[in-house]
């Protein structure tokens, strides 16, 4: 198959720990093995914590989502250096670019692309771009929910969820630059118009990668 996996920055980037690069790696390169395989990495709490630095600076949006942008790029030069020579040595910017290092045989390491695209974003349409068979949401909780399972006790998990059910649960959200808890608007317009197989798992355990290409786990969205 050929999969696009996206990373939320923060599974990699926890307490600055390198050993979650290299369970990644694991995982990645067995799933390279059989598989044509895309990685999209996060900016998790550093580029928070750099774009509220530019935000009080009275950075604008775009330029905070620029700034962003730099710290998913950095995420992603880490995660290449992880795979060492399983990796295409640079970052692309831009799908077309992810879609030409790919011809190298190499797995490819992305951030972000451009202002107001999210990592679920750039990983939609990057999935889209290069017609992926499946795009693989890591996250950091064990699917999709109605609310926050981390501060409501009472959410439930969607198992499944059509692309359109999600857009009414994002009608009342106030989207900024770092502040996107699941899918935009973006990611689930494209998953919806390009009827991409969508799975979101806890990216906590990397080997939810794996059981997402091959048994039911986390949330599945599915087509209409």
């Amino acid at each position: 198959m050929r999969i696009v996996v996206t990373i939320g920055g923060s599974i990699l980037i926890q307490d600055n720990d390198y050993r979650i690069f290299k369970d990644y790696v694991d995982v990645l390169k067995e799933m390279k093995a059989e598989n044509e395989l895309f990685v999209v990495v996060g900016g998790g709490r550093p580029a928070r914590d750099y774009i509220a630095i530019a935000r009080g600076l009275g950075a604008s949006e775009a330029l905070c989502d620029d700034v962003g942008i730099d710290v998913t790029r950095l995420n992603a030069k880490l995660l290449i250096m992880a795979l060492g020579d399983a990796a295409y040595p640079a970052v692309p910017h831009n799908f077309a670019e992810a879609l030409e290092y790919s011809s190298s045989g190499k797995l490819v390491v992305m951030g972000g692309t451009e202002p107001a695209h999210s990592t679920d974003a750039v990983g939609s349409i990057l999935a889209e771009f290069i017609e992926a068979d499946l795009l693989i949401n890591a996250t950091s909780v064990n699917g999709l929910y109605d609310k926050d399972p981390r501060k409501y006790a009472d959410a439930v998990m969607f198992e499944e969820i059509t692309a359109s059910q999600m857009m009414d649960l994002l009608s009342n959200k106030d989207i900024k630059a770092g502040t996107y808890e699941f899918f935009d608007h973006t990611a689930i317009g494209i998953i919806k118009r390009s009827q991409i197989k969508t799975v979101i798992v806890n990216g906590n355990n990397p080997q939810n990668l794996i059981k997402a290409t091959f048994e039911k786990i986390g949330t599945t969205i599915i087509p209409e």
